[in-house]
């Protein structure tokens, strides 16, 4: 299995390209000592090769959560998607996290994937992903170009990881919420509920979380006041999602361009962040995992 290492006076990443091009792990190096940013994959020698779910961060492409009804309508065409993860009725986080990616070039600090996914069906499509540290920033940019003869909506995201401890904080400004329903997907959005108001800095719910918020205003600040670590994430993206569950020692915060199953809801996929690409049209998008000096005070 090809590990990809980058480190500069900063930060040290890991990049499993065969797996899905996720992050294996992502350490501060603050003071000579490496500090955890998102939860690292460490598995014991001779263990098999690990799944996305068990690494730091794997990209979401052509489309991020799920897709319900089995597929969706567009422009006249009926799109099948079957179910691709064990246990779950549905399409979830596009297809990218499963599929090898090619390395395209690697330095100690960057390094280029590519997914080549031109002739599939029903979406054909080229993926280039790019993990770029400059300085005490990761810069994670992705991008994906329609190579099929018709015109579909794409979306895009990320699924970082990151470790959940007793005292962690997260503030992320959304304006609204929506609702889970027993199926895993949204019924409707709703005023966010005081316990999940993260405009400031505040504690994780102590319940079962797994929602989609829109209206974010592409910031997001990560806390972790054990070992007075900060993380400050920035997306060119309107919403996030937020899981986690009672007893987890991780907690994922997703940047993602579109709600969860915009094909299918009331209004149509670009008013719910789709983007519609013509053949040949491309759509980038860029996440920065930036570490925040440990001398500046938090405010919540």
């Amino acid at each position: 299995m090809d590990v990809v290492t980058l480190r500069n006076a900063h930060l040290h990443a890991q990049v499993l390209p065969a797996i899905g091009g996720a992050l294996a792990r992502l350490d501060a190096l603050a003071g000579g000592h490496p500090r955890t940013l998102l939860r690292p994959c460490e598995l014991p020698a001779g263990a098999p090769d690990p799944t996305p779910s068990q690494l730091a961060c794997f990209p979401l492409v052509p489309w991020s959560n799920r897709i319900g009804d089995g597929g969706f309508h567009f422009d006249g065409r009926r799109i099948d998607l079957a179910p691709n993860r064990a246990g779950e009725p549905f399409p979830i986080h596009g297809e990218g996290w499963q599929q090898p990616w090619q390395v395209v070039s690697r330095s100690n600090t960057s390094v280029a994937l590519l997914l080549d996914r031109g002739g599939q069906s029903p979406f054909s499509y080229v993926a280039r992903l790019c993990y770029a540290l400059r300085g005490p920033l990761l810069e994670v940019t992705l991008e994906v170009r329609n190579d099929g003869n018709y015109a579909l909506p794409f979306g895009l995201g990320l699924h970082p990881w990151l470790p959940r401890t007793e005292g962690v904080l997260l503030r992320a400004a959304a304006r609204s919420v929506w609702r889970r329903g027993e199926d895993g997907l949204p019924s409707e959005p709703t005023d966010i509920p005081i316990e999940w108001d993260f405009s400031g800095a505040r504690p994780l719910p102590e319940q079962a979380i797994d929602n989609v918020f829109s209206g974010w205003d592409g910031v997001a600040e990560i806390f972790w006041p054990e070992s007075a670590q900060r993380l400050k994430i920035t997306a060119d993206m309107g919403y996030y999602i937020v899981y986690t569950r009672p007893g987890a020692d991780f907690f994922c915060f997703e940047p993602v361009d579109h709600m969860i199953n915009a094909h299918n809801l009331e209004g149509g996929p670009v008013r719910h962040g789709l983007s519609v690409l013509a053949p040949g049209q491309s759509l980038t998008r860029t996440v920065r995992f930036e570490v925040l000096a440990e001398s500046m005070r938090y405010r919540r």
